[in-house]
């Protein structure tokens, strides 16, 4: 495996592994009496202030990168953060977290859809053969065969996150020096809280805050708690990653990479909540990661062969920066 590709594959696992502890706490928060949009409001906006002095300090005698890129920045945050936790949370709310998380999960079927229409080239059978085993993985991972409850608006909710997951991949994957990962994530995590105020101010994005005490592994704890874990870990860490592996890897690739971020769910559960995983937990796992084993085979395949459009790394044109560009 090239250095590349596996430095890509530890940041997209990382990436996963970090978004993947967002579920529990963010729930501990919206039990005690938060609403999705003070969640998504708390963590995108704290992000937003610990990238501030490394992004200021990144772009010292560069800040026409800001000029260049703004188009790409609006849309990243506000699409890909803002909406996309926006979304995420307001399913859960109305729906199970594993409802919830298999339509979030769609982006990457997603994903290789939007590459086949962009390409007009149908994907090979290996990267279908990889996309259904993974889905079937997740299904599996989500053990959906308790009682759940579909709502309507829940699932549009879903599905709307799921949209906006595959523009972080797509828009992610974009192979841009002049707009590194930092200034990427910390551009982005700006513009994503402006959206945030903005939505909260006119009444879409409700704001309602409980600062008592929540419940983690059974023990009282401060409500800062979880808020920091979101904020540091499955915001600031898990994108900037995210950025790194999809550069890495392609927006492809690190979609399905991005499906473990559902086993570290579990994990964490497990850990946080005292949620031990099922045996049929384990064994779609195993098949999550046989499944991007195969599209990665893939990739490798036509890599060695002629480029196919549908698995070159960086899948994304430049988007416009400026009305004049």
């Amino acid at each position: 495996m090239r250095s590349g590709t596996a430095t890509g594959l530890w940041f997209a696992l990382l990436s996963a592994a970090s978004f993947g502890v967002s579920g529990p706490f963010a729930k501990s928060l919206l039990e005690i009496g938060w609403s999705p949009g003070a969640a998504v409001g708390i963590r995108i906006g704290g992000a937003a202030l610990v990238l501030l002095v490394p992004v200021v300090v990144a772009l010292r005698g560069r800040w026409g990168t800001l000029r260049r890129n703004a188009l790409t920045l609006i849309i990243y945050g506000a699409t890909a953060i803002a909406l996309c936790q926006f979304f995420y949370f307001s399913a859960v709310q109305r729906m199970s977290v594993g409802v919830s998380l298999l339509l979030e999960y769609l982006a990457p079927v997603l994903i290789v859809g939007w590459l086949w229409l962009r390409s007009r080239r149908a994907p090979s059978r290996l990267t279908i053969c990889g996309s259904i085993t993974a889905m079937l993985g997740l299904l599996l991972v989500l053990d959906l065969t308790g009682d759940q409850r579909l709502d309507p608006i829940g699932v549009l909710y879903g599905l709307g996150a799921a949209v906006c997951l595959a523009v972080f991949f797509v828009m992610s994957a974009k192979a841009d020096d002049d707009l590194p990962p930092l200034i990427m994530a910390g551009g982005g995590m700006l513009v994503g809280a402006f959206t945030i105020l903005v939505l909260g101010l006119i009444g879409v994005m409700p704001f309602a805050f409980e600062f008592r005490d929540v419940t983690l592994a059974g023990w009282q704890t401060s409500w800062l708690v979880p808020v920091l874990m979101l904020v540091l870990i499955a915001t600031v860490l898990a994108y900037v990653t995210g950025i790194f592996a999809a550069r890495g890897l392609g927006s492809k690739v690190a979609s399905f990479v991005g499906l473990t971020e559902v086993m570290f769910a579990v994990l964490a559960s497990w850990l946080i909540l005292g949620e031990l995983p099922s045996v049929i937990q384990l064994l779609g796992g195993a098949l999550i990661v046989g499944g991007v084993i195969l599209v990665r085979i893939d990739e490798l395949r036509q890599a060695a062969g002629s480029r196919d459009p549908l698995d070159q790394a960086n899948v994304v044109e430049p988007v416009p920066t400026t009305p004049g560009s």
